[in-house]
């Protein structure tokens, strides 16, 4: 465990999510969302974590253990296609890890979200967080439109409004 790690979890908390993400930007991540779901029969959701506190950072939980938490949490893999996907941004390590469910990550493997991450995590090291996400957004839908294609019938399972947590 790297004592820098935990200062910047520790002063990076759960402030400078909402300063990053203020509502308006919620507001256009969720309507992002909710048009990218229009292109297929998939599930979004974007999790933002300011930072680790208490056990999962003196424990040294890594973004990818924490995006699987916050996947079986909140249900990702709960849908009728198992074709459900986190996007989930630890914002202190500046982290991105994409979880799907069974169903599609068996179409796009790990190669195909580690190139979506790198790429949202460039956009970030610029500063330019939005535009990550929404790029980042875009891109998992297009791997969800090849092989999920919308059926007309597919509910909205999941929420689209984005979590800070």
């Amino acid at each position: 465990m790297s004592i820098g790690r935990i200062v910047r979890h520790l002063f990076q908390h759960h402030w400078r999510a909402k300063r990053v993400f203020p509502q308006a930007v919620l507001e256009r991540v969720e309507r992002a969302i909710r048009q990218s779901e229009a292109t297929h029969s998939g599930q979004i959701r974007f999790v933002v974590e300011g930072a680790l506190d208490g056990r999962p950072l003196f424990r040294n939980q890594h973004a990818r253990e924490r995006a699987l938490d916050v996947f079986s949490h909140l249900r990702i893999w709960d849908t009728a296609h198992n074709n459900g996907v986190l996007i989930y941004l630890l914002l202190a390590d500046r982290n991105v890890e994409i979880i799907a469910d069974r169903g599609i990550d068996a179409k796009v493997g790990a190669a195909g979200w580690e190139t979506i991450c790198r790429a949202m995590e460039s956009e970030f090291g610029s500063g330019q967080f939005e535009r990550g996400v929404i790029d980042g957004i875009s891109a998992v839908s297009r791997e969800l439109a090849k092989h999920f294609p919308p059926d007309g019938t597919h509910p909205n399972e999941l929420p689209d409004r984005p979590v800070v947590m």
